[in-house]
């Protein structure tokens, strides 16, 4: 049964049973109450922190990864700090589909992340269970909303966090009000379990809430709520703090289904990563359980303060699974790409959008330069076919362009209409598709790149359209027997020619401001010599008789078509190598 078709099915179920839930027992309405303002703080910090860094934070995330030690580290700093696994997974997978970072980097941010998203439970523990933590949602939620107002993204920013952490107290404090109710009419704890068989239980238990809930740090912080309030006993939070560090794995590996190589390999890591770290934490239980008790006498945790301990424990058998799986990341590495390979070889295909990140602008951004970029290798193939060139036989030659394309005179005969079906239109449809999906989450400055990279898109596409006019002529007076005719289309040829050369420089080779600018201006002066009618190239040949009245009036014609196929991707140039350069400096850094 397909996968969309059983989530549908369900939903209806699981509202019903939620609205039995909510109508047949209020202070269970009170604890799912809490559990859905959590949820929606949640959301609130994380579209926060996107506004408020400004980039900055995937640029550490981009930076930071080059060994799997660095990337734990800043998988887990950037964790705790925006307090969401989602966020640093969405922009991993996006720099993963841009070839920002390697496979190997993701994955160690994973680890990371698993670690630092135990700061949850130190931030329930520690605040929201033993004072009064409403109180401190209220200002937060007001000033929140003041800063929400504010044009300036920094304040939305910070005023989407301040939100997002209100709700969030909120949300703690309804939990532990429901369970505090709960208890006079019903005792949780009645139905605690003892041996492997009660940890398989509530394991399962853990596992299934977090599948329901769609979020790990949620369930951590019932767990934490239901024992402060003594409804399940210590053992039991143990097992359930186990099986919610599971059941994050199975939403994750659901949520990867619809995605693309690179979300399911870091899909089926972290899945790896959390089975490991699962059967270790359930084997040594009672192992780690006299640990969290040493460690907690040595740190100052108090001996009845059960939900500090719990706390404790999620971090240890997280660091314990990173120690255990870390070494063995190359190995993995190597597994997944040997199980999910890319067979992707239609040059037609976009390769670096990804619609499940058009929510980073600045990745959406880079990955549209890139499979711009990706659309012009295509176009250059086409476009010097139509010259009857090789890009092998005159890339990189400079001067000698000329002679090459004097000794090119075997005509390549390729179809520009099949050519434009099969590898251009595709291609092209599905970068304006993404760059529209993706402006709809940008700024206004944002939205400009993208209107001047759609500009560099269509000068391409008009481009080829325009090589397909000339291209007739070329193959006509290529081999004619009037050798002015033919010196002149060699001419539009090697001007054509040099601009894709020049072009080719640019996009290969390192350049500063100032010789980026100095070379876009060298291509515009080479531009003028194929503009016949002012150079007065076309007036001699006229005068002097030396070729026919049509053959003159398809040269006027087909030089103007080599002038604006050359100005065309002088513009592209421009658009990526002058205006986008930030974005360019983002994939160059």
């Amino acid at each position: 049964m397909n996968l969309n078709i059983l989530k549908n099915s369900i939903y209806p179920l699981f509202l019903l049973a939620i609205a039995y839930i909510l109508f047949y027992n209020n202070d269970a309405k009170t604890i799912i109450a809490g559990i859905a303002v959590f949820l929606i703080g949640m959301v609130f910090m994380e579209d926060g922190f996107k506004l408020f860094s400004g980039g900055l934070l995937e640029k550490a995330l981009k930076s930071s990864t080059s060994t799997v030690p660095k990337a734990i580290g800043t998988g887990f700093l950037a964790t705790a700090l925006v307090q969401s696994s989602s966020l640093i997974s969405i922009i991993i997978i996006s720099f993963l589909s841009a070839e920002l970072i390697t496979l190997s980097g993701a994955i160690g941010v994973v680890f990371g992340s698993n670690i630092g998203t135990t700061t949850t439970a130190w931030i329930v523990s520690a605040f929201g269970v033993k004072i009064k933590i409403a109180q401190f949602a209220m200002p937060m939620l007001i000033f929140g909303v003041l800063f929400r107002f504010k044009n300036n993204k920094t304040y939305k920013g910070l005023g989407s966090i301040l939100v997002g952490l209100g709700f969030v107290f909120l949300g703690i404090s309804f939990m532990k009000d429901g369970f505090d109710a709960l208890k006079s009419g019903l005792d949780l704890a009645e139905f605690a379990m003892d041996g492997y068989l009660g940890v398989l239980v509530y394991v399962l238990i853990g596992a299934f809430a977090t599948v329901v809930i769609q979020s790990s740090s949620a369930t951590m912080a019932l767990i934490i709520t239901a024992l402060a309030t003594n409804q399940i006993l210590y053992f039991n939070a143990l097992e359930l703090a186990i099986g919610a560090n599971i059941g994050t794995t199975v939403t994750a590996v659901l949520g990867s289904i619809a995605s693309n190589l690179n979300g399911k390999r870091l899909a089926v890591a972290h899945l790896i990563f959390n089975m490991v770290t699962g059967v270790i934490a359930i084997v040594f239980l009672y192992q780690l359980a006299d640990l969290v008790t040493y460690l907690s006498l040595k740190i100052g945790i108090a001996d009845d303060d059960y939900a500090m301990q719990l706390a404790l424990f999620h971090t240890i058998f997280n660091i314990i699974g990173v120690l255990a799986v870390a070494p063995f990341t190359s190995k993995l590495v190597k597994f997944l790409e040997s199980i999910f390979i890319d067979k992707r070889e239609d040059i037609s295909r976009a390769k670096y959008l990804d619609k499940a990140v058009v929510e980073v602008p600045e990745v959406a951004l880079l990955a549209l330069r890139k499979e711009i970029l990706h659309l012009y290798e295509n176009a250059s193939e086409v476009l010097s076919h139509a010259l009857s060139l090789h890009r092998h036989t005159y890339i990189g030659m400079g001067e000698e362009i000329s002679d090459v394309v004097k000794t090119s005179v075997k005509m390549i005969d390729v179809n520009i209409d099949d050519f434009y079906g099969k590898k251009i239109k595709i291609l092209y449809g599905d970068i304006i598709n993404y760059a529209t999906i993706s402006q709809e989450t940008m700024s206004v400055e944002d939205k400009h790149k993208i209107y001047s990279l759609k500009i560099a898109c269509r000068n391409i596409v008009e481009a080829i359209k325009d090589v397909k006019v000339l291209q007739k002529n070329i193959n006509k007076f290529m081999k004619s027997k009037n050798e002015y005719i033919n010196e002149e289309y060699n001419y539009l040829r090697e001007g054509i020619a040099k601009t894709l050369d020049g072009i080719h420089t640019l996009k290969n080779d390192n350049h500063d401001d100032f010789d980026v600018l100095a070379k876009i201006k060298l291509l515009e002066e080479n531009l003028d010599r194929l503009d016949m009618i002012k150079n007065g190239r076309i007036d001699k040949l006229i005068r002097g008789n030396l070729i026919e009245t049509k053959m003159a009036t398809s040269l006027i014609n087909d030089s103007q078509y080599a002038y604006e196929i050359s100005k065309k991707l002088i513009q592209v140039a421009t658009i990526l190598w002058i205006e986008d350069r930030e974005i360019q400096e983002l994939g160059d850094e």
